[in-house]
């Protein structure tokens, strides 16, 4: 089983409370595709980079699993890159700098070898970037995931409503969530989004856990608390990239695994942020990732 994931593989300076890591590995497709390949293998990546991204560093994504026959590589360009200081409660954030460089032009092309992906993760890019993957493909996969973000809905309104239509997961915050329903009860967005186009929801919490929706279905999945959040910059992808990996090996859509799946990937994402960038997912293995799935289990385990 193969997942296609489109998005970015950047440089990011990070600086938190915990220290700071200056042109560290990042990007949308480097979390999600680091996650996924403890599930499943190829991950097939669509992306772009200029000629200063790091040789070893595309190898190591290799030896893990990511096939990168589709990252586009521009040799007189520079990669994406961001920078940002984490607030002392690691929940807000400030932008200090953002450079789209190669990715500002980046026009997505689909090898023929993955356009029959079952499996597709779209990261947070321009909505008509995402269309235009799905465009390329020559079969529709089982399941279709997106990840989106308030700008989009700020300044591509329409280009995301139309993609909407075309996928089947939804992956956003409560933020964004209740921005793009114009409700504040996550109930109520929910019920709104789903009309959207995208058939399952997953509302991410941060701290407080996470959503999942489909149809007259609910599951609220807990947080983990963990004793120290060095860099939280990749949760997210992390997550995104847990959850459809887990799905894709599976190949389970019952509501009942994609319970599994949204616990797989917050397992994922409670390692990605104890240390910078992918540190910490470079150094897992497959008992950690289940003891710390175990975990999860304990806090939804109650006897009335």
């Amino acid at each position: 089983m193969s997942l296609l994931a489109v998005g970015t593989l950047a440089y990011d300076d990070v600086y938190t409370p915990y220290g700071e890591v200056k042109m560290i590995e990042a990007g949308s497709c480097t979390y999600i595709a680091m996650a996924a390949t403890y599930f499943v293998q190829p991950v097939q990546v669509v992306s772009v980079i200029g000629g200063d991204y790091n040789d070893d560093f595309l190898a190591d994504l290799q030896r893990r699993g990511s096939d990168l026959e589709g990252v586009e590589v521009i040799p007189e360009g520079k990669s994406f890159y961001w920078a940002g200081r984490y607030h002392d409660d690691m929940m807000g954030r400030d932008t200090l700098d953002t450079q789209l460089n190669v990715l500002a032009d980046f026009d997505p092309k689909v090898p023929e070898s993955y356009r029959k992906a079952p499996y597709v993760m779209l990261g947070n890019l321009t909505p008509a970037v995402q269309s235009r993957v799905l465009d390329q493909l020559t079969e529709r996969p089982k399941l279709v995931a997106l990840d989106t973000m308030n700008f989009w809905m700020d300044h591509a309104l329409e280009d995301l409503m139309a993609v909407l239509k075309r996928i089947d997961v939804l992956i956003i915050n409560d933020e964004e969530a209740r921005q793009l329903s114009g409700e504040l009860s996550l109930l109520k967005a929910a019920a709104k989004i789903v009309e959207m186009g995208p058939k399952i929801l997953i509302i991410k919490k941060g701290e407080h856990g996470a959503l999942l929706f489909e149809g007259e279905n609910l599951f609220s999945a807990p947080a983990l608390l963990l004793p120290k959040v060095v860099d939280p910059t990749g949760a997210g992808d992390t997550f995104a990239g847990g959850l459809i990996g887990y799905l894709a090996a599976t190949d389970d859509l019952s509501f009942a695994n994609l319970k599994r799946a949204v616990i797989y990937g917050s397992a994922m994402a409670s390692f990605v942020v104890e240390d910078f960038g992918t540190r910490r997912m470079q150094t897992l293995d497959q008992e950690q990732i289940d003891r710390r799935v175990q975990r999860f289990g304990e806090l939804m385990t109650v006897s009335l």
